[in-house]
């Protein structure tokens, strides 16, 4: 199955994969490898989310140098332990949301 993100108003892909190397669904949201996404338009911020049991990552905001949308992925660049597999992966929420559009082939 081919997961594709999508910016929902430029259409614009930000993540891409079908292998399971590159891409798997945790607690109802998609992980990609960095190597699957379009890094040229995911921007990593300073800015941060703590979670308790996963720690801490970065928001990734979508600019193409015309658009700018907040927060449409995260990073977790060193999670607790338990959830190494997260280490280095965009995180995208799943299905239809407010900036990002889910697409299954």
């Amino acid at each position: 199955m081919q997961v594709t993100i999508k910016d929902r108003a430029t259409g614009t892909v930000l993540a891409a994969a079908s292998d399971p190397s590159q891409v798997f669904a945790f607690e109802g949201n998609w992980y990609f490898a960095p190597e699957a996404v379009n890094q040229a338009v995911l921007k990593v911020t300073p800015d941060t989310y703590t979670c308790s049991y996963k720690g801490t990552c970065n928001w990734v905001n979508f600019d193409d140098g015309q658009h700018l949308t907040p927060h449409v992925a995260w990073v977790y660049p060193a999670p607790k332990s338990g959830y190494e597999q997260l280490a280095g992966r965009y995180g995208f929420y799943a299905g239809t949301r407010a900036t990002t559009l889910e697409e299954r082939t």
